[in-house]
């Protein structure tokens, strides 16, 4: 398509090309000049829209010689920044544009928020758009990257926008390869590399971040391939990544069939592991739902996912959800029905599976239970094609007999009736009693025609004989009624067996305290075969929790309703539920009120824990003020006193004395008063913040002024030039205080206490080292607990709430405060807080979001 480059008219929409990287510094901005300078080579029209090369030289030289939008300077809170200029790079319409840092954040006052808004402009005008981010900034992996790496990407773009991109390329680097890149001072100014390469750029990080890259892009190249096969009409298999699925019944070889689908499943890179339990429309009758439930938990521990799918016809079912995962290879169990078994009732799942297969791979896997299976009950209620085979029996049967001991002259008329007897009974296994009904009446007609003197006639001259053939159609009767009632016996027992462990596993799983109200929905959906269960409040109708099956839901699906409690009402679609199930769903409607009422008490409880919490807290205050205020309260009084006495005459240097005296306990009362009601405050959480950009070198001497002279000096290094961090000044200067008190009362006598800073990223490390006996890890926890003085002898030094209230305030403002070993011997105090962020969304500082060299 072409494009008309009258301004307004555009025949088409622009393409957008993403340079994806794995982490900041691994060359994605570079790649994109590269790619400006071929696509100028080759006659386009390409512009500069915005490049941020963060003074790196390599990435400064490959910019020349193409062309720049300038940039459009901003005001924002006395300061002038520098953005892309929009309105100018529309203006200018080019063939491509490049703009980097997909996720950055516009200073306030344009009209859009974000970058990736000004991108979808440029997109929108018919302009190409090549732009650049890195994995940490989609919005969907933001808590993911922050558990590996600790700290949180303030700036994010939605996954949908790069999703939509029409072409997403990798960048990516060894970690190694990236450290030493760094190393070489090609990502980071000097100054900022040893900070870099021992946090964020830890070998560990950057290879879980290079796997989650790898991961997101092989996702979206999956879902390009899904949708290629759906627009051409691809059903068949397309082997392009090995997906193993197992089939599982709920019966004991369960175990042995998932570990050797996992095997199949590892031996290739990448294979996915998909374990699936086809459970019929006919409610609980089937498998064990505890046996199930602990091979869904070995799949889930093999690395595998879990469906449930309804299906009458379980091979059809099975194949089908194969297909709709492009699974490769499909694992099942041989079957575990004896010889008798497979002859009577035929072909099984498993054979029927293999026939149906084509290009999907099914493997049958042996195991200990093989043919061990016990004879059919098959008197129960019969599918209606078992019906017609049972009366095709009762029919051929006694036929095929006849024609085959006819030939047996040797047999007596005994012999003859005990093998018809035997064949009645085959039939009423296959097709109940009314079938066997059938076949016994046929089979007397027969013995009577062909084996009772005079034979080829129905007439009979010895009473005998006729008193034999009565008691043969009694009997045969009587046999096949008895194994027509003990089969439905034997499935009404199944059946309740099922039910208990149905009931049972739901007891379970609400005695275990686990979050039961989820999977007692999903246990019900599955156990009753329905499409889908939901939980509703009964007065407004809101969904309080629901689960749906993957299946398609049947087109005559019915709701069945079931009061909960008072407040909650169960309901159910899919097919329609017999009696039967509905005695059970009534319990299981008691489970899921039960797991209600738990998840009540429990969120009473969690209410009421901070009230013990704060009970405790005062108990504990009221125990240390007995003694910790009353001692430096004494002292000043004493020492004011005594200046106040009229019968006492003291020198200047005396009068000196008593008063820096009682300057001093005063002094120590004022900062123990202050941490309990700062301390009072954290637990009722109404400490007030107002944070602000801080710089360390302005806060630290206030902190140090408030020390007592008796303490040895404190050392700062390099706080001049960290950058400033986002903190509460008065509370950032009470942390201060706080934990560099606890490392002087534990230093080393005459040695300095070391107070450096070193920012990363969006987050500024402050460390404070003392040369001490240091911190046993076994008991780093308890030192930040109110009230504790760990180790201490000496009770005049505090009530211990220095290092609880430090952590406190330092969470408060978004920060951590933890415990590490000083090389040598000691302890670092590390805080950890946010970095100021400038008004474009990023750190002051050099690592704002990379593009790499």
């Amino acid at each position: 398509m072409s494009r008309d480059l009258t301004p307004g008219i555009v025949t088409r929409r622009g393409r957008l090309r993403v340079y994806l990287g794995s982490a900041p510094g691994v060359g994605k901005t570079y790649r994109m000049l590269d790619e400006a300078h071929r696509r100028r080579d080759r006659g386009a029209d390409v512009v500069v829209g915005f490049i941020e090369t963060h003074s790196r030289k390599y990435t400064e030289s490959i910019l020349q010689g193409l062309e720049v939008v300038p940039r459009l300077t901003r005001s924002y809170r006395g300061t002038e920044f520098q953005e892309m200029d929009l309105d100018a790079v529309l203006a200018r319409r080019p063939t491509v544009a490049l703009v980097d840092e997909l996720a950055h954040t516009n200073i306030p006052g344009g009209r859009n928020a974000k970058r990736w808004q000004d991108i979808a402009e440029l997109l929108a005008a018919g302009i190409d758009v090549i732009t650049t981010v890195n994995i940490q900034h989609l919005e969907s992996l933001n808590d993911v990257v922050q558990k590996i790496t600790g700290i949180p990407q303030r700036e994010t773009v939605p996954d949908e926008v790069v999703r939509r991109a029409d072409q997403i390329e990798l960048v990516d680097m060894a970690p190694q390869a990236l450290r030493r890149r760094m190393a070489h001072g090609n990502v980071y100014k000097a100054e900022k590399v040893d900070a870099a390469l021992s946090n964020y750029f830890r070998v560990g990080n950057l290879t879980a971040l290079r796997e989650l890259a790898l991961l997101w892009v092989a996702g979206r190249v999956d879902e390009g391939l899904r949708d290629y096969r759906a627009t051409h009409n691809i059903d068949r298999v397309w082997e392009t990544r090995e997906r193993v699925v197992v089939a599982l019944t709920g019966g004991p070889e369960g175990e042995t069939i998932i570990r050797r689908a996992a095997r199949i499943a590892d031996r290739t890179a990448g294979g996915q592991l998909l374990a699936v339990h086809i459970t019929r429309s006919d409610g609980l009758a089937g498998a064990s739902p505890g046996a199930l439930a602990e091979q869904r938990q070995l799949v889930e521990t093999l690395g595998g996912s879990y469906h449930v799918v309804v299906g009458d016809d379980i091979p059809t079912a099975l194949l089908s959800f194969a297909r709709a995962h492009d699974a490769t290879q499909l694992v099942l169990g041989t079957s575990r029905r004896g010889r008798l078994n497979r002859f009577l009732t035929g072909p099984g799942n498993g054979q029927t599976t293999v026939d149906l297969s084509e290009d999907i791979d099914v493997h049958m896997v042996t195991h200990e239970f093989t043919g061990r299976g016990r004879l059919p009950s098959l008197g129960r209620r019969h599918s209606k094609r078992r019906t017609a085979a049972g009366y095709a029996a009762g029919l051929a049967l006694p036929a095929l007999l006849t024609a085959g001991l006819s030939q047996l002259s040797s047999l007596n008329l005994t012999t003859v009736a005990l093998i018809f007897q035997l064949g009645v009974v085959a039939v009423a296994l296959l097709g109940g009693a009314t079938s066997a009904l059938l076949a016994s009446l046929v089979a007397s007609l027969l013995l009577n025609y062909y084996f009772i003197p005079p034979v080829h006639t129905f007439t009979i001259d010895e009473p005998n004989n006729l008193v034999a053939l009565a008691v043969f159609a009694a009997v045969a009767l009587t046999v096949s009624t008895v194994v027509d009632r003990a089969g439905r016996l034997t499935s009404r027992a199944a059946r309740a067996t099922a039910e208990a462990e149905t009931l049972s596993t739901l007891a379970g799983s609400i005695l275990r305290g686990a979050d039961a109200l989820p999977a007692l929905l999903d246990k019900t959906r599955t156990a009753f075969a329905m499409d889908s269960v939901a939980l509703l409040d009964r007065g407004s109708g809101e969904v309080l929790a629901r689960t749906d099956s993957e299946s398609e839901p049947a087109t005559d699906r019915v709701e069945s309703e079931v009061p909960v409690n008072g407040d909650a009402l169960l309901v159910l679609a899919g097919r329609r539920l017999p009696a039967a199930d509905q005695r059970v769903l009534t319990a299981f409607a008691a489970h899921i009120a039960a797991a209600l009422e738990r998840d009540r008490l429990a969120t009473v409880a969690a209410e009421v824990e901070p009230i013990k919490a704060a009970d405790r807290m005062r108990t504990a205050l009221l125990a240390a003020v007995s003694h910790d205020l009353r001692t430096p309260l004494a002292v000043a009084l004493a020492s004011v006193g005594s200046l106040r006495s009229p019968d006492v005459t003291f020198s200047d240097e005396e009068q000196g004395e008593l008063l820096a005296t009682a300057d001093e306990s005063l002094v120590k009362l004022a900062r123990l008063v202050d941490n309990l009601l700062d301390m009072s405050r954290l637990q009722a959480g109404a400490l007030t913040l107002h944070l602000a950009p801080t710089h360390l070198d302005e806060v630290l001497p206030r902190a140090l002024d408030s020390l007592l002279d008796e303490y040895a000096p404190v050392q700062p290094l390099d706080l001049d030039t960290a950058p400033p961090v986002l903190a509460d000044p008065p509370l950032l200067e009470r942390v201060l205080a706080n934990v560099i008190t606890n490392a002087l009362r534990h230093n080393a006598p005459g040695a300095p206490v070391l107070v450096t800073a070193s920012g990363h990223l969006d987050r500024v490390e402050i460390r404070i080292i003392d040369r001490g006996p240091g911190i046993p890890v076994e008991d780093r926890d308890q030192v930040f607990l109110p009230f504790q003085r760990l180790g201490d002898t000496d009770n005049t030094t505090g009530v211990g709430l220095g290092l609880a209230l430090s952590r406190g305030l330092a969470e408060a403002m978004g920060g951590t405060l933890d415990i590490e070993d000083t090389p040598g011997g000691g302890t670092t105090m590390l805080l950890n807080l946010p970095a100021a962020v400038e008004p474009d969304g990023e750190p002051d500082m050099v690592a704002r979001e990379e593009s790499g060299t």
